[in-house]
């Protein structure tokens, strides 16, 4: 039996254009990438469960000689997902890796408006923050990073920052293919939209749900109703929430926590980095690990060069 493996995955981290990043590499000729584009296999325990062949399948699809990958941010959400590193390794000893890093306040209210178009959270944003402590995880970046590097090296695992990409998207998605191996320089597809946006998302309605999910209505629905009409339909439940109000003590409180953790991010990449210059220092340009220019910086400390 033939097995399919990825090459490669792109991690997280959430709400920093994973979604954009993925069907843009969908379209590159010599690359396949999974659908679903979140299979969560390594995290989520139910879906593991499945077993290998049924992640293996995602893959079959692709032509001899392209690379594989797929785009799970659940990947890098600890503390949630504790298994995730321990059954990658196990499973794929040889990956490449790519994260991308958004500021981390602006990810984190991003974060909170999925969450509230969702039903998941109910309360307000200066609640949430408290209450809720994965929207302030999932942003410390340096914790999230920390297992993979020492699990894979910092040789195969890629740091992307959401600013560069936005504002420099040919250069960033070349750099990313040099990355992967690929033989021919990746191109950036302008015409496409970006993907998973959050004033595209429909705010969570159990009505809706019922009638989405119901397999009767599935048919009939594509049959009569006009895409226009539909599309207009879908406007009554589109999520219109404007991003929160960050009140000065929250602000503080989050750029204490979020600015000890870009400290030893930077610490990694040889920059100075923090809530107030992490759109400056990460838009002019690309950054790697200090560890590739200099292995004897930070390999006894960190101890990222396995």
């Amino acid at each position: 039996m033939v097995i399919h493996r990825p090459d490669f995955i792109v991690i997280g981290a959430m709400k920093s254009a994973t979604t954009t990043l993925h069907e843009q590499l969908a379209h590159q000729p010599g690359l396949f990438m999974s659908r679903p584009k979140e299979p969560n296999y390594f995290s989520d325990d139910a879906v593991y469960a499945r077993g290998w062949q049924w992640y293996s399948s995602l893959f079959r699809s692709a032509n001899p000689g392209d690379l594989r990958g797929e785009s799970s941010t659940h990947y890098a959400k600890l503390p949630t997902y504790p298994q995730t590193v321990g059954r990658l390794v196990r499973d794929l000893p040889v990956l490449k890796l790519i994260y991308l890093m958004r500021h981390p306040i602006d990810r984190l209210i991003s974060h909170y408006v999925h969450e509230i178009t969702c039903g998941r959270i109910r309360v307000t944003f200066s609640q949430a923050i408290y209450r809720h402590s994965e929207l302030i995880d999932y942003s410390r970046y340096a914790m999230q990073l920390r297992p993979f590097l020492e699990a894979y090296g910092v040789r195969n695992v890629l740091p992307v920052f959401f600013p560069r990409i936005v504002n420099h998207s040919q250069q960033e998605l070349e750099r990313i293919g040099r990355f992967l191996g690929h033989q021919n320089p990746l191109v950036w597809d302008a015409a496409m939209q970006p993907q998973n946006a959050g004033k595209d998302r429909l705010r969570f309605s159990p009505i809706r749900e019922a009638l989405v999910q119901a397999p009767v209505l599935a048919g009939l629905r594509q049959r009569i109703l006009p895409r226009q009409l539909s599309q207009s339909l879908k406007g009554l439940w589109r999520a219109s929430i404007d991003p929160p109000r960050l009140p000065y003590a929250q602000a503080a409180y989050l750029r204490e926590i979020f600015d000890a953790d870009l400290a030893e991010l930077g610490s990694w990449l040889g920059i100075t980095i923090d809530c107030e210059n992490f759109h400056d220092v990460t838009t002019d340009r690309a950054h790697d690990w200090l560890m590739l220019s200099d292995p004897r910086r930070l390999s006894r400390r960190s101890g990222f060069l396995a």
